[in-house]
């Protein structure tokens, strides 16, 4: 006679491949919770803002490496004019200022024009974007605490330098959670990973189902989306799990962590549906892809990368993260250590999809429901990086440029100010602890109350800091 099975390994056979790859990807944490029949609740249901929101999702647009300020977004004259003039060496405790050496102011490579329609003064590296700045509000006053990638990225995203913390996508989420139960509320598009690797996107002390799903762009943007095994034996194991899932957590009060688990198998379930069709473009129109500048069945580029967050969002997911990055370090905007005019191939590989980005979701009434956030996590240095006539800038956090569009921000703006040579800044500073506070604020967040409770503490997306931009919105 064959022995009883306990519940686990009832659990194991029954399940088969689909509940196996279930468990797996939840075990990663690449799995959200949602709404299931059943009772099972749904931790991401759509939640009450604080206030009226002004815009409903996030677009986020992340220039990994550090473009210069002064070379796209803050025309300085007197790069120009004073180019190769010694600024003298630092003081010794001005690291930001370099390491002693002698400083010699560098001109920009590419000239500034005004859009058309705003007179925002943009460089030939973004003709594109320059086009679209009459519907953004451009912040030339940013600054943040850190000159080393790793911690100005993580402060960008999850406004700590040192300690691990929750990024603005998962505030975002677990904030307001999200409008669609079959997709994840939480996605970044990232072909390699950027600085500090998946820590910008995780959720550390928030629940795990805030945490972001990476989409690879390619052929396999997400492990396990294929099944494997017939759809109506599927769903038949996938049924007899949830039933014994439900009577589990009925016998046990139905506790939290037992329905989110519940909860993770039916996303899976649901992934396998919801997710390959929000990242096929193969529906999208001639007209469309010629707007971003993508190829009839690519899967790669930046454009469809772009056209992937527009489906996402149409689809009714709340955040979603574009990490620019070619490759590994320093193939990408950090490049500018070798030579400045690297920035021209990164500058063309977003340019054109960026502005159909904003282009088509106005056409398709979604700008207005959108809030795009282009940024990087610190600028670039005013003076050549090795000396006299070298063609190199560094690291920069005491001055740099970003950018909103969309929903709930005043267009054709310009907000901040940094003194002559774009070294300081002198009006209206923008700390990244006020940038996500506005951030929240236009999502209808106030950054002192999305609070989360965690080793006795409240702990919030900006500590103790930050203040909401108000120039900034409309």
């Amino acid at each position: 006679m064959e022995p009883t099975l306990d519940r686990r390994e009832l659990l194991a056979r029954s399940a088969g491949v689909a509940g196996a790859v279930a468990l797996n990807a939840m075990s990663r944490g690449e799995l959200l919770a949602g709404e299931r029949q059943g009772g099972t609740p749904n931790p991401l249901a759509p939640k009450a803002p604080h206030h009226e929101a002004r815009a409903k999702h996030v677009i986020m647009l992340y220039m990994s490496g550090g473009y210069s300020h002064v070379d796209t977004f803050d025309p300085k004259q007197q790069l120009i004019d004073k180019h190769d003039t010694s600024m003298g060496k630092p003081p010794a405790k001005d690291v930001s200022m370099g390491e002693g050496v002698e400083r010699f102011l560098k001109a920009p490579l590419w000239k500034f024009r005004p859009n058309a329609h705003c007179g925002t003064e943009v460089s030939d590296l973004f003709p594109n974007i320059r086009g679209i700045m009459h519907e953004a509000a451009l912040i030339r006053s940013m600054y943040c605490d850190h000159r080393d990638h790793g911690e100005a990225t993580l402060q960008l995203h999850t406004g700590s330098t040192t300690v691990a913390m929750p990024g603005l996508g998962a505030w975002l989420s677990y904030g307001l959670g999200t409008f669609n139960e079959n997709l994840p509320s939480h996605v970044v598009i990232s072909e390699h990973l950027p600085y500090t690797g998946a820590q910008p996107w995780d959720t550390t002390f928030l629940p795990a189902h805030h945490r972001g799903i990476r989409i690879v762009p390619g052929s396999r943007p997400l492990p396990n989306l294929k099944p494997r095994t017939p759809s109506q034996l599927q769903e038949l194991e996938l049924g007899m799990l949830a039933r014994l899932n439900r009577n589990h957590a009925d016998q046990r009060g139905r506790e939290g962590q037992l329905l989110g688990r519940q909860a993770s198998f039916d996303m899976a379930k649901n992934l396998q549906d919801a997710a390959p069709a929000a990242l096929d473009l193969r529906g999208e129109t001639k007209e469309t892809l010629k707007l971003y500048g993508a190829e009839a069945g690519d899967r790669t580029s930046y454009a469809a990368q772009c056209i992937m967050a527009r489906r996402l969002v149409e689809r009714g997911v709340r955040f979603v993260e574009i990490i620019d990055s070619v490759g590994a370090c320093r193939d990408n905007w950090d490049a500018a250590h070798r030579d400045i005019a690297s920035h021209a191939k990164y500058a063309k590989r977003v340019d054109r999809p960026i502005a159909a980005l904003v282009e088509d979701l106005k056409r398709r009434g979604l700008l207005d429901q959108t809030l795009l956030i282009f940024c990087t996590e610190f600028g670039r240095s005013p003076w050549a990086q090795d000396g006299k006539g070298t063609k190199s800038r560094t690291h920069h956090p005491d001055a740099f440029s970003c950018w909103l569009a969309g929903g709930g921000v005043k267009p054709g703006i310009v907000h901040g100010k940094t003194d002559e040579i774009g070294n300081r800044v002198v009006e209206n500073g923008v700390h990244v602890h006020d940038f996500h506070a506005t951030i929240l604020h236009i999502m209808g967040l106030d950054h002192t109350r999305l609070t989360f409770r965690h080793a006795g503490r409240d702990f919030r997306l900006t500590d103790v800091h930050g203040h909401v931009a108000e120039e900034v919105l409309s």
